[in-house]
């Protein structure tokens, strides 16, 4: 397994959380990304951004014969997945509403690690119909699972006021640009420097011996 560093920039890894084509996560990605690149900690090489695709990743349900507790991994793609997931400090994942939750392929990559995932810092970027805080608030609950810290500011994107369709084709599901209401970039900035200012937290702590009375 691939350790994040305890040194050197804090290396936020941006996850998108929906496989499915025609989906909207790249397009929020994109917009995280953008946003981040302007960012004082990422600017001043303190952080830097890694796009994880999941629809790249190419995971399988679940089929470690292990649990991920045990780190006993033996299919090639979960070690893969290991190795990019260890190799980050922090997260940042996109994730659409699902029927009032996160995509099956969300939880199928957090389900496949454990060790990995454990005392770093996360934030969450949802979207969907109602803002997608109901898939935020699920995901939440389970990055808890696997130690993972979710930083308190959250940005939820909406369908209705956040996506431009104007230029959209009739009968497109899949149209519309993303085109973010001003206060979702404060969101986002306020995000960005509390998933850096906790991951350097964590670093602080990571290895110190557990006390006791």
């Amino acid at each position: 397994m691939q350790n994040a560093q305890t040194t050197g920039p804090v290396r936020i890894g941006l996850i998108v959380g929906s496989t499915r084509p025609g989906r909207r996560g790249a397009a929020v990605a994109g917009w995280v990304t953008e946003v981040a690149s302007r960012h004082p900690a990422v600017r001043g090489g303190d952080a830097v951004v890694e796009l994880v695709d999941l629809a790249e990743q190419e995971l399988p349900l679940l089929d470690e014969p292990v649990p991920a507790l045990f780190g006993d991994y033996r299919h090639p793609h979960t070690r893969r997945w290991s190795t990019v997931v260890g190799g980050c400090d922090a997260f940042v994942f996109v994730t659409p509403d699902y029927n009032r939750s996160i995509p099956a392929a969300l939880k199928n990559a957090v389900d496949y690690l454990y060790a990995e995932w454990n005392d770093k810092a996360a934030g969450v970027v949802n979207y969907g119909v109602q803002g997608g805080n109901r898939a935020g608030d699920h995901l939440q609950a389970v990055l808890g699972e696997v130690r993972v810290a979710v930083v308190p500011t959250r940005v939820s994107l909406s369908l209705f006021t956040d996506f431009d369709f104007s230029q959209a084709q009739p009968g497109d599901p899949t149209a519309g640009r993303i085109a973010p209401a001003g206060e979702r970039e404060e969101a986002l900035v306020t995000m960005l420097a509390e998933v850096v200012s906790w991951s350097r937290a964590l670093r602080a702590t990571a290895g110190e011996p557990a006390r006791v009375g």
